[in-house]
């Protein structure tokens, strides 16, 4: 699965196969349990990590102390948090494995000597940050200029995972409105 997987999330066609391999290599498997933290609040990211299966979330407190969900991570989807990986910042954000997982680890050494080794690689960063950031620019968006009733179904539609395996609560936030208003939004959809 490690080589599939990887191949696929790495797929650009300036990395030749022996690169590719390489990169592939420098991963290694970890597995987390329902509740744990890969991440808390204060600390420095010192990986990222491809999920194989299961469902993590990202999480931060508003200024009231709430719990808000500020994004769910899917099968064969990267889990990051980049500021604090990139820039060597302590985290705003919590990631908490919100079923059991399995994933592929990359150390922040072993994949800056990658980068900077693989030309191809880091066309590849450059691809999937420039990706990454039009996704959040969307989201940011989205909360303002569509009802939380599409922004549901808009959920549903590009991660039903989420939908069968999150807690309510955490969508609930996620789409930035109360539980009340999520649970006659669900009422009405179904």
């Amino acid at each position: 699965m490690k080589k599939e997987l990887l191949s696929q999330v790495y797929r650009h066609p300036l990395i030749s196969h022996d690169e590719l391999m390489r990169i592939i290599a420098a991963h290694h498997k970890v597995s987390f349990k329902k509740g744990d933290y890969i991440l808390k609040q204060g600390t420095i990211s010192s990986n990222y990590m491809i999920m194989e299966s299961g469902l993590m979330r990202s999480f931060a407190y508003d200024y009231k102390g709430n719990d808000i969900t500020t994004d769910f991570f899917c099968n064969h989807e990267i889990i990051i948090d980049v500021l604090s990986l990139f820039k060597r910042i302590p985290t705003s954000e919590n990631i908490q494995a919100l079923t059991d997982c399995e994933c592929w680890q990359i150390d922040f050494e072993i994949f800056q000597e990658l980068f900077h080794s693989i030309s191809g690689f880091s066309e590849w960063g450059r691809l999937w940050m420039t990706n990454s950031l039009f996704h959040f620019k969307q989201r940011s968006l989205e909360i303002v200029t569509i009802s939380a009733k599409e922004r549901y179904l808009q959920l549903i539609k590009e991660k039903p995972e989420v939908v069968l395996q999150a807690p309510l609560k955490n969508i609930a936030t996620y789409l930035g409105i109360t539980d009340s208003s999520f649970s006659r939004i669900r009422k009405e959809i179904s």
